[in-house]
């Protein structure tokens, strides 16, 4: 029965999105009430499963941090010009017989620190500028771009949606990062460069020259001379994987991952800055003397670029929390633990097996709901039960998380904004989009679960 319960909830929630238009973050909290009650749990219990510590006071009070000086980096090393020189650069490097892997590699270094929707929005006039000078369609760079983004995006902290699911998992946030950046490269060289060729096969129309698309509007051209470096500006937006990553390796190799009983004082310091808020709190101080003092914007400016950042991850933050609501109601109800019970059943699931239905989980709510983060969280409440059954280890709760990251992409369709969006930048049709987009992020999907595999079938 609860399990038909969570289908109305489901049913409910889209409803709520696709037809009566709502806001996304009120119908995740509305469909998180109602769910409860339908579950039939205590009504002095609702409140906190939905707004408390176990819901969406959970998710936001570990990540509102990373997530806001995330948005605000990326913003500061876009307006500051680092993300043009970046971009600039790459592509004069790699030259026009190799603009693909240009474009690739550049939207892979500012999709780090830059969510999608945004980085879609400051990427698409410099590509389009750069296919107009060297005469190719838009979308046979955009596809790269867009392939870098939302690898970015589905893989890799300090990304809301991945950040989130690592938290909840309790997942080393340094060792998914690590193993987060073969899974996301891989796709994207794949779902890019390699989909492209095929793309152009079976969608030719899609392909076609066009020197003025209305969405793109005009290119903003930036001084490079007085634009920050190259070696700065990638600095900047890499910054906070650093830490994480050495703290990780350094954990890997003096402690084998495991917290010493007596930490040492290295130990303690390498920990404290590892910290995905720490990290990314130094990382916004270094930004804001990189991006804003160090080239001689006046303070005002640099307040207006971090202001623009808050609100571009505003919407996100609070779906990410609205995520939390509904995936604090099936931790509270117990019904994780009923759905754990109920593929238990036959005895414990093996880490293979485990890795592919938390792909499908994130993968159903994907299509159904239309939100990545959305099916990213939801998903994490469902797995939670049977990851506390199974014996694990740090390496089997990065992949699981990882794995919904990959089930969260697939099949974007048009209850997904970024459906509509990808259409509107490229100037394509309903046809078109579904033909490029909807298979570019099923793609990305199947060949992270593949990747995801690999690393399982090895390592754990």
């Amino acid at each position: 029965m609860a399990f038909i319960m969570l289908g109305v909830s489901i049913l409910i929630l889209l409803l709520l999105i696709t037809k009566l238009k709502l806001n996304t973050f009120v119908a995740l909290v509305i469909t998180a009430f109602i769910l409860a009650l339908l579950l039939g749990m205590p009504p002095m219990k609702i409140p906190d499963a939905v707004l408390g510590n176990q819901g969406m006071g959970n998710i936001l009070g570990s990540n509102a941090v990373i997530f806001i000086f995330g948005g605000m980096i990326g913003r500061l090393v876009a307006d500051a010009g680092g993300s043009y020189r970046i971009a600039k650069t790459l592509i004069d490097w790699f030259g026009l017989k190799r603009l693909q892997w240009a474009v690739l590699l550049a939207s892979f270094i500012i999709g780090i620190s830059m969510i999608f929707g945004v980085g879609m929005v400051l990427l698409i006039p410099i590509v389009f500028a750069v296919a107009i000078e060297a005469g190719v369609p838009l979308l046979s760079l955009g596809i790269s771009m867009t392939a870098a983004l939302s690898s970015a995006q589905g893989f890799l902290p300090p990304q809301p949606a991945p950040t989130a699911v690592a938290s909840q998992l309790h997942a080393n946030v340094g060792l998914m990062l690590m193993v987060g950046l073969v899974v996301a490269i891989t796709t994207a060289v794949v779902a890019g460069p390699v989909f492209t060729k095929l793309a152009q096969k079976y969608a030719p129309d899609a392909f076609q020259f066009k020197p003025y698309i209305e969405a793109v509007g005009e290119v903003q051209e930036y001084d490079l001379e007085k634009s920050p470096s190259f070696g700065l500006s990638v600095l900047t937006s890499v910054f906070p994987l650093i830490f994480m990553v050495i703290a990780t390796i350094y954990k890997l190799v003096v402690t084998g991952s495991k917290v010493p009983a007596h930490p040492d004082m290295a130990y303690q310091i390498i920990d404290f800055l590892a910290n995905p808020a720490v990290a990314m709190t130094i990382s916004l101080v270094f930004a804001i003397f990189a991006m804003g003092i160090f080239q001689g914007r006046d303070m005002k400016t640099v307040g207006a670029s971090l202001n623009e950042g808050m609100m571009a991850v505003a919407g996100i933050l609070l779906i990410v929390g609205g995520g939390g609501a509904l995936r604090g109601v099936l931790v509270s109800s117990g019904m994780s633990n009923q759905i754990a019970s109920l593929f238990q059943s036959h005895g414990a699931m093996s880490p293979i097996m485990i890795v592919i239905f938390a792909w499908a989980v994130a993968s159903i709510l994907r299509i159904a709901v239309g939100s990545a983060t959305v099916a990213g969280i939801t998903a994490v409440g469902v797995v939670n039960g049977i990851l506390a059954s199974n014996p694990h280890g740090d390496m089997l709760l990065v992949l699981v998380a990882l794995a919904i990251g990959a089930g969260s992409l697939i099949a974007s369709h048009v209850n997904d904004a970024g459906f509509w969006i990808f259409k509107e930048f490229f100037d394509l049709t309903v046809k078109q989009t579904f033909q490029i987009w909807t298979v570019l992020e099923t793609v990305i999907s199947i060949t992270g679960l593949i990747v995801i595999l690999i690393f399982t079938a090895i390592f754990v």
